[in-house]
């Protein structure tokens, strides 16, 4: 399966605990059952609250915020659940006020948290945006002093976006950490919004008290790390928001998508309404959609609202075919057949004959299994490397499974891909200590592998011989994907619309 995953995003609740809301919190979940029933195939379905989950943090509010993610949770729509705190959530805990912990009463994370789906290859940051707002003016006692502390907190903010996130990726990363979609979700917006301008607090505009104090510098630290989308509350309004800044990698300006970097930012109203707003939630759906011919990977995001006084919710951008605004993400996400082969080897608990055919059709229906006239030999050992990695995965299921004869064939695969492997090597000069650091590790970038290895072939190598010899271990392999039930025609010439 692609990969794929949606995010329905509802923010604002403002619970009080007096049950108040639970008539517009049934209407919000019947909305949302309704129109999630186009993505019951989805693998990873997630229920995402941006924040003030309740309007004070008193035992009876949380109490029912708790209650009502049970009913979302009662649903079965949702694979998973996860929330954020909002500035009402953690309003300054005190026995006298009567108010609790909201950290801890509802498990949201005080600083970032990042929660990693396989399937999807979606990194979701949860990152706690209280401090760095500039909401706190809205008391009229700032200072210079004060200022600089929530500037300094909103650069917090990037530094710890960058270490939930990380450089290398984390250990439980079926891929290169550079191909996950990576989602932001904080409270506070980071950007103006121009929707609901005209909103006053104690009389005077509150637009510019309610985003981050340092948007520009917060906002190129989520780009630069690779964030796609971000999605906040907050404001009580709609509004959708492209950043662009120049790539600092990029070689050249002519192309106009190569040069920026590009983050969208896509904002939820209150869900139930509060304050005599609109009222509304935010489904995003992301996937490979087919586009002039190819596969392209895009954001299709579909906005609902219901108006003041109505019970309904309708499409918020109904001028769109469906009312969905598909937007493209920017990168290539498609898999290597290598990683999409792994992920869907670990979800079996055992695996059946024609899933063995199938998963090694996957594997090794790549050009570097066949004859080339000139042969690329660091792309060869990069696709020989991540086949290795999954077809032990393979094995190591097939054998406790399968018949004696199919786990006999997958061995002797093992033992022909470690040839082709230590081939590969020999042919680039690459000595058996670089050679144990490449195969340790899990999943290899082919292209941060292309940048450490030779592109040529070590002098004095006889490239004709290592050649033959190479399809020789080839056919030798198709051989052994005969017994495992597939005929690919290992060693001979490339069929069409094969992958790299």
């Amino acid at each position: 399966m692609d990969r794929s995953f949606v995010i329905v995003q509802i923010s604002d609740l403002h619970l009080d605990g007096a049950g108040r809301l639970l008539a517009t919190i049934e209407t919000l979940n019947a909305a949302i059952r309704e129109r999630m029933a186009d993505f019951a195939d989805v693998p990873d379905r997630i229920l995402l609250i941006t924040g003030d989950l309740v309007d004070d943090p008193t035992p009876r509010a949380l109490d029912e915020a708790l209650a009502v993610i049970a009913s979302f949770r009662q649903t079965g729509l949702f694979t998973d659940i996860q929330a954020i705190a909002g500035n009402h959530d953690v309003k300054r805990p005190s026995q006298r006020a009567g108010r609790y912990d909201a950290y801890d009463y509802l498990h949201l994370p005080r600083t970032s948290k990042s929660v990693y789906y396989r399937q999807a290859g979606l990194d979701l940051v949860l990152l706690d945006s209280n401090r760095a707002s500039l909401t706190t003016l809205a008391s009229g006692n700032i200072d210079q002093k004060a200022y600089s502390a929530m500037v300094a907190d909103s650069a917090r903010l990037s530094v710890e976006l960058a270490g939930s996130l990380g450089s290398a990726g984390r250990a439980d990363h079926a891929e290169p950490a550079e191909n996950l979609v990576r989602v932001l979700a904080l409270h506070h917006h980071p950007l103006p919004q121009a929707t609901g301008e005209g909103k006053r607090f104690l009389g005077v505009p509150d637009e510019p008290l309610m985003y981050l104090a340092a948007p520009a510098t917060f906002l190129e630290a989520a780009t630069s790390l690779n964030v796609d989308l971000v999605l906040h509350g907050h404001r009580h309004v709609e509004g959708l928001t492209r950043y662009s800044i120049p790539d600092p990698s990029a070689t050249s300006s002519e192309s106009s998508a190569a040069f920026w970097r590009t983050i969208y930012v896509l904002s939820c109203p209150s869900s139930t309404g509060q304050a005599g707003d609109d009222a509304g939630f935010n489904i995003i759906h992301f996937g490979p959609m087919s586009h002039a011919g190819r596969t392209e990977y895009r954001f299709e995001i579909a906005r609902y609202s219901r108006p003041r006084n109505d019970g309904v919710f309708r499409p918020l951008d109904s001028n769109l075919p469906h009312g969905v605004i598909r937007l493209p993400a920017g990168r290539d996400f498609s898999r290597d057949p290598a990683v999409q082969s792994a992920i869907e080897i670990d979800a079996c608990t055992m695996l059946k004959r024609d899933q063995v055919a199938a998963f090694a059709s996957r594997l090794l229906l790549r050009r570097a299994f066949y004859a080339d006239d000139e042969v690329d030999w660091a792309d060869v050992l990069h696709v020989y490397l991540v086949t290795s990695h999954v077809w032990a995965e393979l094995e190591g299921k097939l054998s406790r499974s399968a018949r004696k004869h199919d786990v006999e064939a997958a061995a002797a695969v093992t033992s022909l891909l470690r040839r082709l492997i230590e081939q590969s090597a020999n042919v680039l000069g690459i000595d058996d200590v670089q050679l144990d650091e490449l195969r340790a590790r899990r999943l290899v970038n082919r292209d941060d592998l292309r940048r450490e290895l030779p592109r040529m072939a070590r002098p004095g190598i006889d490239v004709e011989a290592e050649g033959r010899q190479r399809l020789h271990w080839l056919r030798d392999l198709n051989a052994q994907a005969k017994a495992l039930g597939l005929d690919p025609g290992l060693g001979g010439k490339v069929p069409p619309q094969t992958p790299r």
